[in-house]
C-alpha cells in the first residue's frame, strides 16, 4: 500500500502554545500505516457496530478494503498534499491532510484518536488554520459528512455550506479580508441549500 515517506512540504505549522504543550505535526511514513488504519477504523466505529451479523473478521477485511482505498484515493486525487501526522510528546495522535489552494487551504481529512477527542484540541488546530489561512488572505474548506457531530464545530468556527453533494457538505470559512461579492456568493449558496 505504500510507497515511501510522503514528504510534501507541511501547508501548516501548528503555533507556539500548542507545540509548548507537547503537539506536533510530522510528515506521515509508510511506519504510520498501522496507526493510520487504527485511526480510521476508530472513525468507522459506530458504523461497524451496527454490522452485527458480520464476524470480526470480515468487520476487519471490510475496514482494511475501505482504508487502503481511501489512502490511494487520497494520494492519487491530491498528490501534492501535505499528509502529516499529529503527535504529542512524540506519540501519534491523528491525522491532518491539508492542501493549499490559490484561495484557500483545503482540509483533505483530519481526524483524532477516540482519547484525544472533545478536550479541545480539534478546535484550537482549526483556529490556528484559519488564523494561518487568514494571514495570507486565504480562507479554509473542508467536506464534512451531513451526520459527523464535527459539523457543529465547524459551524462555531463560522464555516458556512457552500454545496450539497448528498452524503457531504462543502463548507468553506472565508478569508477575512475576501469581498463583499464573495461573501454574498457563499451565503447565497448556503440560502440555497436551505
Amino acid at each position: 500500500m505504500g510507497n515511501g515517506d510522503h514528504r510534501a512540504p507541511s501547508a501548516f505549522t501548528l503555533p507556539a502554545a500548542l507545540r509548548v504543550r507537547g503537539y506536533g505535526l510530522r510528515p506521515e511514513g509508510d511506519a504510520d500505516l498501522p496507526f493510520l488504519f487504527a485511526l480510521y477504523a476508530s472513525t468507522r466505529a459506530e458504523e461497524i457496530a451496527q454490522a452485527q451479523s458480520w464476524s470480526d473478521d470480515h468487520k476487519h477485511a471490510f475496514l482494511a478494503q475501505q482504508f487502503d482505498a481511501q489512502y490511494r484515493h487520497y494520494r492519487q486525487h491530491f498528490p501534492d498534499s501535505a499528509f502529516d501526522i499529529i503527535e504529542h510528546h512524540g506519540e501519534p495522535i491523528g491525522r491532518l491532510y491539508l492542501e493549499r489552494r490559490d484561495t484557500r487551504l483545503h482540509i483533505i481529512d483530519i481526524a483524532l484518536m477516540p482519547g484525544q477527542r472533545g478536550n479541545g484540541i480539534g478546535t484550537a488546530i482549526l483556529t490556528a488554520l484559519i488564523d494561518t489561512a487568514a494571514q495570507s488572505g486565504l480562507g479554509v474548506g473542508i467536506f464534512v459528512e451531513k451526520f459527523n457531530p464535527a459539523l457543529r464545530l465547524y459551524q462555531r468556527l463560522g464555516f458556512v455550506d457552500v454545496s450539497d453533494t448528498g452524503v457531504y457538505l462543502e463548507m468553506e470559512r472565508m478569508a477575512e479580508n475576501a469581498t463583499v461579492t464573495d461573501q454574498r456568493q457563499a451565503q447565497s449558496n448556503c440560502d440555497r441549500l436551505n
